[in-house]
Parts: structure tokens; sequence; C-alpha cells
């Protein structure tokens, strides 16, 4: 159970939210929705242990993340915005080097199967500095095929750049998570590519 006991936030000196409350079964996917510069990402950033909460307190399992520290940290994958992956390394560089400091091991084939898998057969060994947008970031978000005994995923933007194959297959990776009672936090503009997720979702706007 991920829990937002009255959570706000404060950047600038300016509140962007408060008396945020909200709780997180497993098996159920926390959509987080709100106007650019209304703390979406900041609330992402929070809820990963990135960033203290203005006010209010953020649980996992009933106790508070800043308690559980490194403990809570292997529980969670995040992915943000930006794919942050380095233009000299190759694909599977990347995602190998991505899992590691994430504190998940993958050996060379582990990481090519989940490239292939993401829909990057071909590019495993392509410096990422030629890769599309799209394809970057299918590079970063393979990483939740590797993932899938982490219970929870944070993820902001992730259909970003993403065409409608890829979104399809995205949606599949994250249905899959559901099922296994993962839990996930995300924020999105692609309404099309949530609805099949619909009876798993919990709305937040912000």
């Amino acid at each position: 159970m991920l829990e937002l006991r009255g959570v706000a936030c404060e950047r600038g000196g300016r509140l962007l939210f408060e008396g945020l409350d909200c709780r997180l079964p497993a098996g159920r996917l926390l959509r987080v929705r709100g106007a650019n510069g209304a703390g979406k990402t900041s609330l992402l950033r929070m809820i990963c242990g990135l960033l203290p909460p203005a006010q209010g307190q953020i649980l996992w399992g009933g106790e508070p993340i800043r308690d559980l520290a490194e403990d809570f940290g292997r529980a969670l994958v995040f992915i943000g915005h930006a794919a942050a992956l380095k233009d000299d390394l190759t694909a599977l560089e990347n995602l190998q080097a991505a899992c590691l400091l994430g504190g998940l091991r993958a050996s060379p084939v582990q990481a090519a199967q989940a490239l292939a898998a993401a829909g990057l057969p071909e590019r495993q060994r392509t410096p990422v500095r030629q890769l599309s947008q799209g394809q970057r970031r299918r590079v970063a978000l393979s990483r939740l095929l590797l993932a899938h005994t982490t219970p929870l995923w944070v993820l902001d933007e992730p259909f970003n750049a993403l065409d409608t194959g890829a979104s399809a297959w995205l949606c599949d990776v994250l249905q899959g998570h559901l099922e296994r009672d993962g839990m996930v936090v995300l924020t999105s503009h692609q309404d099309l590519s949530l609805d099949r997720l619909a009876e798993r979702l919990v709305p937040l706007m912000l």
C-alpha cells in the first residue's frame, strides 16, 4: 500500500498543492493529472523520496518512506520525463547501467531480450545518439521488463514520443504488472492509451 497523507508541495516560495490524500493498493494504477506547473513531476519525485513534501507524509506499507531509506528505494523503479541515457553508450550498455544504478542486475542476454521485446531487436549495439526519440524512450522503458518483481513503478509521461504500436506495447507491460499485484504511478496526457486500464485506474487531479 502506498499512501499520501496531507501532502503539500512548495516550489520557489509558491504553494503548488496541499492537503493531498490518496491510497494506492496493490494491482492499481494512480494517474496524476493537472495543468503545466501544477506540481505533477514534483509529486512523483516526492513519492520516490527524492523531494521532501512541504507538509504531510508519504507511507509505504504503513511506514514513512523517509524511515525506510534504501529498503524503499529497492521497492520502486522511477523513469523520469527525460530518457536519461548516455549518447555515447549503446542501447544495451545504457540499459545495463540503468539497471545497475537501480539495484537490478541484468546480464547482457537479459538486457538484449528486454530490448528485443521493446521493439529494438536490431538496435541493441547502436549508440543512443543515433536513435530516434521514440527509440530512446523504448530503451528507457525496457528496464520495466527487468523489474517485474519490483512492486512500485513511478513513470513521468512514459507515453511521450511513442507511436501507436509502442503505446500498445507499454499498456501491455503496465497491465501485466498490475495483474501481478504491482502498483503504477504515472503522469500522462495520452487519454486513449490508458482506456483499457480504466478498471484499475485511480485518478488524481492537481
